[in-house]
């Protein structure tokens, strides 16, 4: 989502194509609905299509004097080109000789037709039929708009002041639009790549890239998958979203089929069969058309399409290959324009707006602006093809791979691999956008604003760590620190971090100090060592290998009030070498005092405070996950699930004084399914066990969140993320434990205009037990052997990022008094309008 969202800002915030010539609209004289993917010819040969609303575009650099317009079923029309018009209206009559056949038999032919391209997926498939192939393509990508659309007047806007009108300003903003978009694109990108596929896997390799104002290119946007290589796969995807495809097995629940021409490609006999979703809404599914090869079933030409507040196209061409008896791949292009809808949307906190094509405000819409005419074009030539050869895939797990001298790519390289070379609009977006960004500086931001989403403010050759900077708890109260670690600026090789911190209600300083390098870069492999003393919550549950989670606001530990000081000499090796994964091998000596009334009884032999040597794994593993492999360390580029995170701890016996032997095994999996209607379901399971002499600041305590107090207004705080609400702090405890949390958040609905709730359902169960209870001595503590459960509603973003959430327990462990059972909670969700 991320790499979605960064794209759409660039698309959004910048506010071409060749010359239109001709445009218009196709429609059925009888019903005056228009007629989608209704074909239009011209004398000379040039050849488009009518999208899904029936207009259609005619470019062409050669005069045009008629084109010929046919749909099946109805009659041809010929319509005669007039000097100086722009836009024609067409009405196609119905054949009265075909209506018969318009109306029902194309509707079961096109049926056995998509199922006969069901069946021979495939032998039709080149991932499928071919052992091994390899290809190169060229890719540009831009931001552009047609200017000959824009109308680009000065307007004069006056307001009424008493009987007459007076000039409130002069709107110039069209007019600048359209003289600097008539110059140069709003943004650009070339990229050169080698694909190669060979056992089931396919892999690119960026051999070059140039992108518009930027050195270093922006990553995401090189592994943005906006459309899906192969139309065969059950689900296709379109600008990281996946549909149920029109060829899939189970298409014919999803999609109407109609044939609604025939034509040739490559001198064979194709049908154009039209397919639309069933569903009323119109972002429910695909539409498009397939061309299907009439002899052998493969497709020679789709185009998929989806529309909602985006309208968004992708179309794939093949070439047959004889020898092959294959349809194989050789274009795709790709296109985002606005969309209709009255539906705003929010990225970043601005709004969007989005309305009908219809120009002026009579009715209530917006009239349309220059930036309304703003799209997003990627086309994409294959070549250099070769079937059949052995092909070695060199790290196959990583899906893209860029060279480390893909950005330093001379001039005479973009020229071998340019289809066509750079027009004078192209050329001089180069050298406008290099100018601006260095002018204004933007490639700074963009890495300053990345950074600071992710928690860090960078100074120089230092990134200041927000986190540190203020939080709460009930033991330390308000605690003030400061902290960070060494940037690209200060070595790329080595990193120095750390943070300092003090509780005033403590009145204690905590600080780490921590020094590492890098010894591997492919594998991203660090080696390092650190030295913390710190407090940290009794029995909780972390995973080493955890990324740094940024969070505005934590509102757990503002009420957790029983915590251990530490303190622990670390040496660490952190590296992704195993394919998909990412891990954390390292060793750690501590110091343990507890901050509360506890002693560990073995015995007889009672610890106030003891040492701790222990060895430690902690791996994720990411199998459906696909990443990129760039000059400075490796993406994660696509996120899917599941996840698993595995994690086991060992104690040293007899190792620098260690006073206890036990074993630990943790894991957790994580999956997570998006629905096209908007909607979410979220599954979490995690899982611990610990053998051994443990300590109870060592055990697991289920992550409770809520209050000790009588009442229930006094229990109100803000809930969790993935916390039992109902769960009173340090309730629990346990050696082994096994939690299991369901989610299903619905589509957010509109109640008045700034009022979007999200409904939240959820439900949480864990089980537990303890060994050697006696063993704790001074603190008062339940087991979970009989199983806990909670189930809750969350109505999240009733007002801005607040909203309210209601849990209740229930079950063994539900307590005699039915208000105790009951938790009410404020949520915070921060939109970021995506």
């Amino acid at each position: 989502m991320a790499k979605r969202l960064l794209l759409l800002c660039v698309f959004f915030s910048l506010a071409a194509q060749a010359q239109i010539h001709l445009n218009g609209v196709i429609r059925d004289a009888s019903t005056k609905k228009p007629l989608p993917f209704a074909s239009i010819t011209t004398p000379t040969g040039l050849y488009t299509m009518a999208d899904v609303d029936g207009k259609f575009t005619l470019e062409s650099l050669q005069p045009v004097s008629n084109f010929t317009v046919s749909y099946v079923g109805f009659d041809k029309a010929n319509v005669a080109v007039s000097s100086g018009r722009k836009f024609y209206s067409v009405w196609l009559q119905p054949a009265s000789a075909q209506l018969d056949e318009v109306s029902v038999a194309p509707d079961q032919a096109a049926v056995n037709l998509i199922r006969r391209v069901v069946r021979d997926k495939n032998q039709n498939n080149p991932q499928k039929k071919l052992a091994g192939f390899e290809f190169k393509a060229y890719n540009k990508l831009v931001i552009t708009a047609n200017p000959d659309s824009i109308d680009g007047r000065i307007d004069s806007i006056f307001a009424n002041k008493g009987r007459k009108k007076k000039l409130a300003k002069v709107d110039s903003s069209d007019y600048k639009f359209k003289k600097v978009i008539r110059e140069q694109h709003l943004f650009q990108t070339e990229k050169v790549s080698q694909y190669q596929f060979a056992q089931g896997h396919l892999k690119e390799t960026v051999l070059g890239t140039k992108m518009s104002g930027f050195k270093q290119p922006i990553y995401e946007i090189l592994a943005f998958n906006l459309q899906s290589f192969s139309v065969y796969e059950d689900r296709y995807e379109l600008f990281e979203t996946r549909y149920n495809s029109p060829i899939a097995a189970d298409s014919y629940t999803d999609y109407n089929f109609k044939i609604i021409d025939s034509t040739t490609i490559d001198g064979r006999q194709v049908k154009m069969v039209y397919f639309k979703n069933k569903k009323k809404s119109k972002a429910a599914g695909l539409e498009g058309v397939l061309y299907i090869d009439t002899e052998n079933f493969a497709v020679a030409k789709a185009i998929m399409r989806i529309r909602g507040v985006l309208d968004i196209s992708g179309v794939h061409e093949f070439e047959y290959l004889p020898d092959q008896r294959l349809w194989f791949p050789t274009n795709k292009s790709f296109k985002i324009i606005k969309g209709k809808n009255n539906d705003d949307i929010r990225v970043l906190g601005e709004t969007l707006k989005f309305d009908s094509d219809d120009d002026g405000a009579e009715d209530g819409r917006r009239p349309r602006v220059a930036s309304d005419f703003t799209y997003v074009l990627s086309e994409t030539n294959y070549f250099d093809q070769k079937y059949n050869v052995p092909v070695v895939i060199r790290h196959p797990s990583i899906y893209i791979e860029v060279k480390d001298d893909a950005e330093d790519q001379p001039e005479t390289f973009w020229n071998r691999y340019r289809k066509d070379s750079l027009d004078l609009r192209s050329q001089k977006t180069y050298v406008a956008l290099d100018s601006l960004v260095e002018k204004e500086r933007i490639e700074k931001r963009l890495l300053q604003g990345r950074k600071i989403l992710n928690g860090y403010a960078p100074l120089g050759p230092v990134d200041l760590d927000l986190r540190y900077l203020l939080s709460y708890n009930n033991y330390e109260g308000f605690r003030f620190g400061l902290g960070g670690r060494t940037n690209e600026r200060f070595s790329r090789k080595y990193r120095i971090d750390g943070y300092t911190a003090y509780g005033i209600k403590d009145g204690a300083f905590k600080y780490s100090l921590g020094f590492s390098s890098r010894i591997g870069k492919f594998s991203n492999s660090w080696v390092g060592a650190s030295y913390t003393d710190d407090v940290r919550e009794i029995g909780s549950t972390s995973f080493a290998i955890d990324k740094r989670v940024f969070k505005l606001y934590d509102p757990r530990p503002i009420n957790v009030s029983t915590f251990y000081q530490h303190k622990t000499w670390r040496a660490y090796l952190e590296t992704k070498i195993l394919p998909k994964t990412e891990s954390i091998w390292q060793l750690t000596y501590s110091n343990v005092e507890p901050k509360f009334s506890y002693v560990y009884n073995r015995d007889n032999e009672l610890f106030y405070r003891y040492t701790m040597t222990t060895a430690q794994a902690s791996v994720q593993w990411n199998p459906f996950s696909d990443y990129m492999q760039t000059p400075h360390g490796r993406i994660e580029v696509e996120k899917r699930f599941p996840k698993f995170t595995f994690q086991f701890t060992q104690a040293l016996p007899e190792v620098l004084g260690n006073d206890f032997v036990f074993s630990k095994i943790d894991f957790r999996t994580e999956y997570e399914r998006k629905y096209m209607n908007g909607q979410k379901t979220s599954l979490l399971f995690e899982a611990g066990y610990a053998h051994g002499d443990v300590p109870l600041t060592h055990l697991y305590n289920n992550t409770p969140n809520n209050l000790t107090k009588d009442r229930l207004l006094q229990r109100i705080t803000i809930a969790g993320k993935n916390a039992f609400e109902t769960m009173y702090f340090n309730e629990f405890f346990s050696s082994r434990y096994a939690m299991l949390q369901f989610k299903h958040a619905l589509k957010r609905f509109k109640i008045v205009k700034k009022v979007r709730p999200e409904f939240v359902i959820l439900s949480r169960a864990a089980y537990g037990d303890l060994d050697n209870r006696e063993q704790h001595v001074g603190f008062d503590y339940k087991t979970l052997e009989n199983g806990y459960f909670e189930s809750g509603l969350e109505i999240n973003q009733i007002y801005s990022a607040f909203g309210l959430a209601g849990f209740y327990r229930y079950g063994p462990n539900q307590l005699p008094r039915f208000e105790d059972n009951l938790a009410v909670k404020i949520s915070f969700v921060l939109n970021l309008g995506f």
